[in-house]
């Protein structure tokens, strides 16, 4: 199955893993970042891997100083330097919320414990993700930025065919940047990892909370900063449960957007 969304598994992923045990289903990832760790894991096997790494554009806002981005508009937070993609995951990508998610994607969706997943800043967009095995050998998954590439991928699993993506001109000189994620100015990165190790309705009530504050920040109710304020308060203040049903999800899934509600009316 290609699996075109992470909120699946953000909000359901050990319930998603038990049907596909059941139906002998096997997950290919079209997100690109999972895609290049899926590539990058053929490599090797899942317990040689010592860390996961999602590589993150950085968005729009990678070098402002944390204190500006109060101020921020919807109008500036849309203009992601390097994807065209839609409203809502262009916010995500401001505050790296989309990182957040994606940490506790690859948590259910590659079986690897949260301590093992790091997320790093790579502004060119060119390193999808790396894997990191236990002998010190990293394995990236390298392309021009274009989903039609981890779209055809997963669609073609486990072949790879000939493709319309533009290929690198390596006659061209070409720099590559790395470093590590502010965590000041993107807070939501930690909500991500303790949201991959907590588990339970964690990554529900997360993914809930985001969209419903993305929502506000978008129709001006709410600040730029406010989005991580509110799903950090949100996921602390849940009622949580290690094994939720799936009643329980879609219950707290309606409850966390209830709560930013009332936290854009006060």
């Amino acid at each position: 199955m290609a699996l075109a969304n992470k909120e699946t598994l953000v909000m359901a992923g050990p319930l998603a893993q038990q049907l596909a045990e059941r139906t002998g289903a096997r997950i290919v990832p079209v997100d690109s970042e999972h895609s290049a760790i899926h590539q990058a894991l053929r490599t090797g096997v899942i317990d040689e891997v010592a860390r996961i790494i999602l590589t993150a554009s950085g968005g729009p806002f990678r070098t402002r100083a944390r204190e500006t981005l109060v101020d921020v508009t919807p109008a500036e937070a849309l203009k992601h330097p390097t994807w065209s993609m839609g409203p809502k995951i262009t916010i995500d990508s401001a505050t790296m919320m989309n990182k957040a998610l994606e940490l506790i994607e690859a948590r259910w969706l590659f079986g690897v414990p949260a301590a093992k997943l790091a997320v790093l800043v790579h502004p060119q967009s060119i390193v999808h993700s790396m894997v990191e095995f236990v002998d010190g050998s990293v394995m990236a998954q390298m392309s021009p930025p274009d989903m039609r590439l981890p779209i055809q991928y997963a669609l073609s699993y486990p072949d790879r065919v000939a493709g319309p993506t533009r290929r690198f001109d390596f006659t061209q000189a070409m720099t590559l940047e790395f470093e590590p994620p502010d965590p000041v100015r993107f807070p939501a990165v930690r909500l991500g990892h303790e949201a991959a190790d907590r588990g339970g309705t964690c990554g529900a009530v997360l993914n809930a909370a985001n969209e419903e504050a993305v929502r506000g920040f978008l129709a001006g109710e709410l600040r730029f900063t406010d989005i991580a304020d509110v799903c950090a308060r949100v996921l602390d203040e849940h009622p949580f449960q290690p094994n939720p049903s799936l009643d329980d999800v879609r219950r707290l899934d309606a409850w966390a957007r209830q709560e930013v509600v009332k936290w854009a009316c006060v």
